[in-house]
């Protein structure tokens, strides 16, 4: 898997510029469970990569992307846990019971966990949780051992891969090949690039706190925590160099 994130991580770097914040909070030792913002689909490509370098993980993915071409290749590589379509947990309850078994399994062998607790792309430049269920299960079933590390991803609102184009979900397949006719078209080495930013934040203590109160209350905290600056900007990055207006 090394070689795949070396070359897959060349590859990003040819459109995104990541500046990483909190580096030793990443870096440190034990295993820790990552809660970043769901801004667009790359944020978990991204997140993978950066991640995969410094500690063993198994991420939380959608249920569609185990069917997907090549990418469920990668999905089935990192052990991924399969989180499903609500439907599907709505007719089969146990389906919940399988998901926590897995995630205490992997903390169990000192792993660390990656989940996106809104399990959709934000919209309006702001995260938000809602009613949702997994994320604060997980924090009071966890292990004292691990880290609860919160993951404010800026830079990405107006991307394709966002939903600020039409506030709809970008389809998965159809934007990656045209990000990689994107590529080609730039002549590879001459994609203008889009910044980005990824803090990494220790919030252990005032996650356990905030959970001990009710759902509601942790989801408030995760949406205050990730929507911290207010509102994010839309950022636009034209699409060709020899055309600075598109």
């Amino acid at each position: 898997m090394e070689n795949y994130r070396k070359f897959y991580t060349f590859i990003l770097s040819l459109r995104y510029s990541v500046k990483i914040e909190g580096l030793e909070i990443l870096a440190a030792d034990g295993p820790k469970l990552f809660l970043p913002n769901h801004v667009s689909h790359i944020d978990p490509q991204l997140m993978t990569l950066i991640i995969y370098k410094y500690t063993d993980f198994v991420p939380l993915v959608a249920e569609r992307f185990f069917h997907i071409p090549v990418i469920k290749f990668f999905v089935r590589k990192l052990n991924s846990v399969k989180i499903y379509e609500p439907q599907n947990i709505r007719k089969d309850p146990g389906l919940l019971d399988t998901i926590n078994t897995q995630i205490t399994e992997a903390f169990q062998k000192k792993k660390s966990v990656l989940i996106f607790p809104a399990g959709q792309l934000s919209l309006g430049g702001i995260e938000k949780i809602g009613n949702k269920q997994s994320v604060y299960s997980i924090v009071q079933n966890k292990p004292n051992d691990v880290k609860i590390v919160g993951v404010r991803i800026t830079g990405l609102w107006g991307s394709i891969w966002s939903r600020a184009g039409n506030g709809k979900r970008p389809p998965f397949f159809k934007t990656y090949l045209l990000s990689m006719l994107l590529v080609f078209m730039n002549l590879i080495f001459f994609c203008p690039k889009r910044k980005i930013t990824i803090e990494f934040v220790d919030i252990t203590d005032e996650a356990h706190l905030s959970s001990q109160e009710d759902r509601q209350t942790f989801n408030r905290f995760l949406e205050s925590f990730y929507n911290e600056n207010g509102p994010e900007k839309e950022t636009f990055v034209r699409h060709l160099f020899y055309l600075p207006r598109l």
